[in-house]
């Protein structure tokens, strides 16, 4: 951290701002700098005001997946109930659709018309002219983790080509389902619901970056869930955590463990995995009348073989990224504490339909690819969902091929682009484990559709492996398997065959909906999580009194006879640092020049914790507190003039606010990602 010589109110009154031609970025904004005042405190005082919880009638929680969403609620009343929301109108065939397709339809006016299956039957239903004109967007979340730049005018790409803000969808997405949420609570409870007594939860993966996870709060914002002034009123919790909170709260009969060797559920371990996921989604599917699950107020069994301390990794894999988290108990409460900063990739099932499209290039060529999705949108998305219910048949013990129907249109619109057929193209691309039945379909041996798994499967494993090898992870007791591709029979097999030896490796039985009522949990009590990892180093930048051999002769400022080093990095918390949630740390500036009225004191954030001037590579600035002291009488200011700067971490969200500690004058502000 820089030192702070000369910080201290030793020294007389500040001399004048600085000004050189060394173009600083401080300089740059004109600001006239603080500086530290020593000795620098650190205070880890929980704010009081946290535990004065606004109260809410319902917690509803929006799951808002990848490749599909969904969400589900509680009354506080009730915590122990957790619905989950009404059966989506035309699911389909093959899939279990407690949750809806990610995709959404918006008019050729790009104004909102329909969500989830709706917009995708809608849209299929268009004459193939007309749907040109009209906007299909799916599987558009990823844009968010692969946006190097995100802000507020990021594009999204609908299928016919034509882009539309990203800010503008994920508001209408999170309005549809806010609208659909609402008129279900006041059906149930026979009166109008109104938003205010609503708390509302999103999920997002761990490993999003800050910039993706502020824009879903302002998508949030924009789409009436809550605003700037009511900001409690949404949560932005995260994926692997709120499924690790659900985990928790689990009975042995709610769980598959592959491990085991002695019978569990029911099954003995002579049954293949694949026969007792069988036998589990016959007990769901006897079941899923009922959208209500109970949430047994006792802590569960698995729970009660760990013990202090103990340690367990939660893997969420989902459609678009796979999220790894590291939790330690800490009794009596059960409260939670990250260990290790969440970690994971874009390896969600989404790898392995671009496999499926790498194949069908091979086969059919990329040029012929390309235009087919842009010349027929609607018959390429026939296409993926008909790829998408065979995914999930694949198995690692099946012996029969699968049939992937084609749609008429591919077979009609290959045959004017190429000349010749489908059937011939098959034959002439050597890909000897895809044939062409008479039906129309492609036939897929078991081996080659394995092998679109294998990639994603791969990274998947071997990002587990790095974290197995890591120290904080190595005595881990469990491991839960949990998201949507957590259900790939394929993947449940290879975490198996590496960690089994290692852990226990469990599968909640309805593995797809775990995040969704860990996250309804989460807003019941937001305060089960204790401890988290910062994510970033955050910091401010001050003038410090210039030390000869030790600062770099290109940050002297010399002013009024006072040599200062400009651009330095005064760190508040550093990268992967422990931070428990409310934490509040302080810190004392105090203007460089006594007169000064306006001060303004900017907030950066790197990933790297060695940093130590704000020109550092890989430094962005992400907020700014603007104190106006103008108007306060001359009289009351004291000679030296104290700036008291408070950060608070640990929440998903970070709040810095600046005191003038001679006038009580603050200012606040959230540290923002997306406007610098």
């Amino acid at each position: 951290m820089a030192d702070k010589e000369g910080g201290g109110g030793d020294t007389g009154p500040r001399e004048t701002a600085p000004t050189s031609a060394y173009s600083s970025p401080a300089r740059s904004l004109g600001d006239t700098g603080i500086t530290p005042l020593s000795p620098s405190h650190i205070a880890n005082d929980a704010d009081p005001n946290v535990s004065e919880q606004q109260t809410f009638l319902v917690v509803v929680a929006i799951d808002f997946g990848t490749t599909s969403s969904g969400y589900a609620y509680s009354f506080t009343k009730e915590p122990e109930c957790i619905h989950v929301m009404r059966r989506w109108e035309g699911g389909d065939p093959g899939v279990s659709n407690q949750k809806t397709p990610t995709t959404i339809l918006l008019t050729p006016e790009r104004k909102f018309h329909s969500f989830g299956y709706a917009a995708r039957d809608f849209y299929h239903d268009l004459d193939p002219n007309e749907a040109k004109q009209w906007l299909y967007l799916e599987k558009f979340k990823m844009k968010l983790h692969t946006t190097g730049d995100l802000n507020m005018d990021t594009d999204l790409t609908a299928a016919n080509g034509k882009k539309v803000k990203a800010l503008e969808i994920f508001a209408y997405a999170l309005q549809y389902f806010k609208e659909q949420a609402l008129k279900e609570l006041s059906d149930q409870a026979g009166s109008e619901f109104e938003n205010s007594d609503v708390r509302w939860v999103i999920t997002v993966p761990a490993i999003w970056k800050q910039p993706a996870k502020q824009f879903m709060r302002q998508a949030a914002y924009q789409a009436g869930l809550a605003s700037p002034e009511n900001a409690e009123q949404l949560i932005i919790a995260l994926e692997p955590e709120a499924a690790s909170i659900y985990c928790r709260k689990l009975r042995l009969h709610q769980m598959i463990e592959l491990s085991s060797k002695a019978a569990v559920n029911g099954y003995s371990s002579g049954d293949t995995v694949g026969a007792g996921f069988a036998q589990a989604k016959e007990h769901i599917r006897r079941n899923r009348q009922s959208r209500t699950f109970l949430v047994e107020n006792v802590i569960g069994e698995i729970w009660s073989e760990l013990e202090e301390g103990d340690k367990y990794v939660v893997v969420d894999s989902g459609g678009g990224t796979v999220d790894l988290t590291v939790h330690q108990i800490r009794l009596p409460e059960g409260h939670l504490k990250e260990l290790y900063k969440a970690t994971g990739g874009p390896y969600g099932s989404l790898g392995v339909d671009y496999e499926f499209e790498k194949l069908l290039c091979k086969i059919f060529g990329e040029d012929f690819i390309e235009q087919f999705k842009i010349k027929r949108p609607a018959a390429w998305v026939d296409l993926m969902i008909a790829f998408e219910s065979r995914k999930r048949a694949a198995a690692p013990d099946r012996t029969n091929p699968l049939n992937i129907t084609l749609p008429f249109s591919f077979i009609d619109y290959y045959k004017k682009f190429r000349g010749h057929s489908v059937e011939h193209a098959l034959r002439k691309s050597n890909v000897d484990f895809v044939k062409w039945s008479s039906q129309g379909m492609l036939r897929m041996s078991p081996d080659a559709m394995n092998a679109l798994f294998k990639p994603t499967i791969d990274s998947i494993i071997e990002h587990l492996r790095d974290l197995f090898q890591k120290p904080e992870v190595s005595t881990v007791k469990f491991l839960f398997l949990v998201g949507g591709f957590a259900e790939a029979p394929l993947l449940q097999q290879a975490v198996q065959a590496a960690f089994g030896d290692k852990c226990r490796i469990i599968i909640p039985q309805d593995v797809g909906l775990t995040i969704l009522k860990g996250a309804v949990l989460f807003g019941l009590d937001p305060a089960v999580i204790k401890v988290r990892r910062s994510p970033l180093t955050y910091g401010v930048g001050v003038l410090n009194r210039y030390v000869e051999g030790k600062h770099p002769p290109e940050k002297l400022l010399v002013k009024d006879g006072t040599r200062w080093c400009t651009d330095v990095f005064d760190k508040f918390i550093s990268a992967d640092q422990s931070v428990a949630l409310g934490e509040l740390v302080k810190r004392s500036y105090t203007p460089a020049k006594p007169s000064q009225l306006v001060i303004v004191i900017n907030i950066y954030s790197s990933e790297h914790d060695d940093v130590s001037f704000i020109t550092d590579p890989g430094v962005k600035k992400c907020g700014t507190l603007r104190l106006d002291l103008t108007g306060t009488s001359g009289a009351a200011v004291p000679a030296r003039r104290e700036i008291q700067t408070l950060m608070q971490f640990g929440d998903t969200e970070i709040k810095a606010t600046a005191v003038d500690i001679a006038t009580s004058k603050s200012v606040k502000v959230g540290i923002d990602f997306l406007n610098y």
